[in-house]
């Protein structure tokens, strides 16, 4: 429509501006990128949280699977087109003059492009967080107390901002984000992890809730794009747009595709789910060593430490349904590392210490 041409061609401008006077900050909005890339929530955020505070550490996987989820069907209705190709396909540039936008490493993703999944993801993460470290101080009643809960507010609050507002730019610098879709994507975040402030339910899930969720989740955007799919509207049109615009076939990674992003969420979630539900999770985490610090200074440290050698663990790419069935392995896998494998682990080895100490 001409007026989303008038605000894809602004977006454009705004591209341009940014990777023209901010190029000397080219590598900080990369890492800045990275730094709002969904799967940190699994591999540094959730390790770390889950061991300080498992009501936490819980909701922010709940949130991160459930947000995502959302971002692949909003993406899917709204059909946003990426900077990268949009530019080599509107015909709104007199004399085919299209502008030039630079590509990098992580411009080419597959998927649609509204709303952002890294500015969604980012604002979900960072909000559980600061909302969890809010209610530490909020039950301080002193007058000083009080005083020092609306400067921490501020303060964190004020991180929030700057932390999303960074990840925004970078999304837009790099080209693989209009402006209207990296804001869409935060308050699309903030609000899924807001309805989660309110779904105490989600701590004392079975099993069999976390299969079923999964299902759910599963079928109905399996039977949505299959839906459309028979009305003739092809959900992954962005895959060949990808392919075609991208400066860098290399660049071009099945990762990023819509799928393998339902996928990775469904693995993660369904590894939460057997690893608070086992026997490994309620010897050690329910244990009388879960309340030492050190135990979970430990955890924290060992879950990094592991989650870090799954980096190394390259799924092969050239079977697409292998990839999918090993990438829910491996996000069921990072989960379950966090919850039950490690803590168990340090559990025995603090008991096997203390039995020789004695």
């Amino acid at each position: 429509s001409p007026k989303m041409d008038l605000l894809h061609s602004n977006g454009v401008l705004i591209i341009q501006h940014l990777q023209r006077d901010y190029r000397a900050y080219q590598d900080f909005l990369n890492f800045m990128s990275h730094v709002g890339d969904p799967r940190n929530i699994f591999s540094i955020y959730f390790p770390l949280w889950f061991q300080l505070n498992q009501v936490v550490g819980t909701k922010m996987i709940w949130v991160a699977v459930i947000g995502d989820w959302f971002n692949l069907i909003f993406k899917w209705i709204l059909f946003g087109h990426r900077p990268y190709w949009w530019v080599q396909e509107t015909m709104i540039y007199p004399n085919q003059s299209s502008p030039c936008l630079e590509q990098f490493p992580i411009t080419c993703e597959t998927g649609p492009g509204s709303p952002s999944g890294h500015a969604m993801g980012s604002s979900c993460v960072w909000y559980v967080m600061v909302t969890a470290a809010l209610s530490y101080t909020v039950r301080w009643k002193d007058k000083s107390a009080v005083t020092l809960h609306r400067l921490t507010w501020s303060f964190l609050w004020s991180i929030f901002w700057i932390i999303q507002i960074i990840v925004c730019i970078s999304r837009v610098f790099i080209a693989t984000h209009f402006p209207h879709q990296v804001i869409l994507g935060v308050f699309a975040g903030i609000l899924v992890a807001e309805a989660f402030e309110h779904t105490p339910a989600i701590q004392t899930a079975s099993l069999r809730m976390y299969i079923k969720t999964n299902l759910f989740l599963f079928i109905f955007a399996l039977g949505f794009y299959l839906v459309l799919k028979l009305l003739d509207i092809d959900l992954l049109w962005s895959v060949p747009k990808a392919k075609k615009w991208c400066a860098n076939p290399d660049w071009i990674n099945i990762d990023t595709t819509p799928f393998a992003g339902l996928v990775r969420n469904l693995g993660a979630l369904f590894g939460l789910g057997l690893g608070i539900n086992s026997e490994m999770f309620i010897t050690s985490c329910k244990g009388k060593n879960s309340c030492k610090i050190s135990f979970r200074i430990l955890c924290i440290a060992a879950s990094l430490a592991v989650l870090q050698l799954y980096n190394f663990v390259k799924i092969p790419t050239h079977t697409e349904y292998l990839f999918y069935i090993l990438s829910f392995c491996k996000s069921a896998a990072m989960p379950l590392t966090v919850v039950a494998l490690v803590p168990y682990c340090v559990h025995s080895l603090m008991r096997t210490t203390e039995k020789k100490l004695n």
